[in-house]
């Protein structure tokens, strides 16, 4: 049962560690509720498509591990496709030369792959800090990519069916189904997968090794000096953080039932799962969750509206940057800069015209430095 306790003055609920208040209890619960009937609206509407939003919540689910690096150990990692592509192709070889049918085994095989991936790059690069752990990050992820580019075993740029056994698909509890229930199922079961993660997640940044992590990321040689064993609590993050990928990688296979190199490893995927924990706020838990969700719709909604929809797509992701500037979700809460924005306008709304006034100085400056910049990179003077 839960049990009542208070927060700085404000009661507050504490069940299997979890403490939230009614007003977080209630956003739990509709989120929840939300995220089980996702399948339900998408059959309402043409437009908002169940495969956009489960493979954004997978990228988003990667990003949710990679924000466990970028906001405790303060590392930036430019080959996180490193481990979602590994788990995707683990699935798909279990499958294609194991005949492995069953999704749960299929995931066990994703989880043990990318678990000794992550040990194995962690312990070659989490030597280096700062741009040189990015490099090698970045550097593991595409040789990863070009073995299975190059690999015929792997299916080279065609890639891998995951389509096992005489059901010609992975088994839900032992049993085919049909296409459209098949894509149901995975999506709940993704669902189910993404609180648990998020779950531990929490209980991890609610933990004495998040408090480590968070002094290591501060001040490293300050955290040696008191006695912390530096590489090998960073080496457990890094593992930990690539295991998220491998699992989000895994799903991404079962649910695709296909794998190609450009989809899973290439170093833009990297890059977009970065961009997803940032731009949902990576400060928050769920941010780069919904951050993956919001980058997915985006570049699928893009294509549908014009042929330049990257532009598009950058346009819009400029505005949410700079109108979230803490990302979506660290802005949007309880504190963050848009409620407090909001409440500036509610109690004097004469204060629109002080932040026209402001955001136009400020693009006039921007303006300004710029085309110092180009005078200086152009003619070599100021």
């Amino acid at each position: 049962m839960p049990e009542r306790v208070d927060r700085d003055g404000t009661p507050a609920y504490r069940f299997l560690g979890v403490e939230v208040t009614r007003r977080e209890a209630a956003f739990l619960v509709l989120g929840i509720l939300f995220l089980f009937v996702i399948p339900d609206i998408a059959s309402l509407s043409d437009s908002l498509q169940l495969s956009v939003i489960h493979q954004g919540l997978l990228f988003g689910f990667a990003a949710v591990g990679l924000n466990l690096l970028l906001r405790h150990t303060k590392l930036t990692s430019f080959g996180h496709a490193a481990f979602f592509g590994t788990g995707a192709y683990a699935t798909a070889v279990l499958a294609r030369y194991a005949g492995v049918q069953s999704v749960g085994l299929l995931l066990l095989g994703a989880i043990a792959a990318a678990t000794v991936m992550a040990a194995i790059i962690g312990v070659l690069s989490l030597r280096h800090t700062g741009l040189y752990f990015a490099l090698l990050t970045l550097a593991f992820g595409q040789l990863l990519y070009a073995i299975a580019l190059g690999q015929s075993a792997l299916g080279g740029s065609d890639g891998l069916p995951i389509r096992p056994g005489p059901a010609n698909q992975p088994l839900l509890f032992g049993t085919a189904f049909s296409p459209d229930v098949y894509q149901v199922l995975t999506y709940y079961l993704t669902v189910v997968v993404i609180l648990i993660g998020l779950f531990v997640m929490y209980r991890i940044t609610q933990s004495p090794f998040r408090n480590a992590l968070d002094a290591i990321g501060q001040e490293r040689t300050r955290a040696r000096f008191i006695g912390l064993p530096v590489r090998r609590y960073v080496w457990a993050a890094f593992v930990i953080s690539g295991i998220y990928g491998g699992v989000a990688g895994g799903l991404y296979a079962v649910v695709r039932q296909y794998v190609r190199p450009e989809g899973t490893l290439f170093f833009l995927r990297s890059g977009d799962i970065l961009f997803m924990a940032i731009l949902g706020g990576f400060r928050t838990l769920v941010g780069p969750l919904i951050g993956g969700v919001v980058l997915v719709f985006l570049q699928d909604v893009g294509q549908d509206v014009t042929q330049y929809y990257e532009f598009l797509t950058g346009v819009v992701l400029l505005i949410l940057v700079y109108g979230f500037p803490r990302g979506i979700v660290g802005s949007l809460r309880s504190g963050g800069i848009v409620n407090t924005r909001l409440s500036e306008l509610r109690r004097e709304p004469s204060v629109l015209s002080t932040w026209s006034r402001n955001a136009v100085q400020s693009i006039e400056r921007k303006v300004a430095e710029s085309l110092t910049s180009l005078r200086i990179i152009l003619f070599g003077v100021d």
